[in-house]
């Protein structure tokens, strides 16, 4: 019984102080980068480095906050894991049920049981080659597309995802622009959810086209192979 408690005090004493590390170094962290947000420290086992989430990326450092480690990936070198790469996808997971879906353009292949958003900027090359190379490879899937013109990058993108919008068929329009570069011709003039879209692109810290959300919560960013966005979604169709 002694032994347990013992156990037991030791174990408190430990999360205790691990706490404290971590409370200690947020600050640190806070007074050297005061307009920005640290959203979570987190120490690793690694040899005394904490991973350090905030602005939307993950840094590492020790608990004094001695040095600094940006833009790099932590790796497992036995597993060969990604480390970073995966922390970062829980991180910036979302509450796919939440996505104002009435603000996207609904495409459904094959039987629609599978479900993904996407946020693409008409002019964007990479949301193209996404539709183009990859998506045309996977069926059995309903498509949430999310007109988000980049305009400082695209400076006419928002006239053509108006004209999408707007369309008769808005779902046909996109496909015939996305797959053949052929932009339907302006007709009538509607309320295109545009501005609310931008909103909600910054709102999910959605920053480049195209991004793409899973059921799961997770994000993939960039014209991903079709195999790999086969298997975010969970299951794997093989075409015969």
């Amino acid at each position: 019984m002694l032994k347990k408690l013992l156990l037991a005090v030791l174990i408190l004493l430990n999360v205790t102080s691990v706490l404290a590390d971590e409370s200690s170094l947020r600050k640190l962290v806070e007074a050297a980068y005061p307009k920005i947000t640290v959203e979570s420290v987190v120490k690793t086992p690694y040899a005394g480095l904490y991973e350090v989430y905030m602005n939307g990326q993950i840094v590492y450092t020790d608990e004094k906050f001695s040095f600094l480690i940006a833009e790099g990936h932590l790796v497992d070198p036995k597993t060969k894991k990604d480390l970073t790469g995966d922390r970062l996808a829980d991180l910036t997971k979302i509450d796919f049920s939440s996505l104002p879906l009435d603000q996207s353009i609904k495409v459904i292949k094959g039987n629609g049981s599978r479900k993904m958003a996407v946020f693409s900027d008409p002019d964007c090359p990479f949301c193209k080659r996404l539709e183009q190379n990859e998506l045309i490879n996977i069926t059995d899937v309903t498509v949430y597309t999310f007109l988000y013109p980049l305009e400082q990058l695209h400076p006419d993108s928002v006239n053509k995802a108006r004209a999408i919008w707007c369309a008769p068929d808005r779902g046909k329009a996109w496909q015939d622009w996305a797959l053949s570069n052929q932009l339907v011709k302006k007709g009538a003039i509607c309320d295109a959810p545009i501005d609310k879209n931008i909103a909600l692109a910054k709102k999910l810290g959605v920053t480049s086209t195209p991004t793409i959300f899973f059921t799961d919560g997770k994000r993939m960013l960039g014209a991903y192979p079709s195999a790999e966005i086969e298997k975010a979604l969970g299951v794997s169709i093989v075409k015969k």
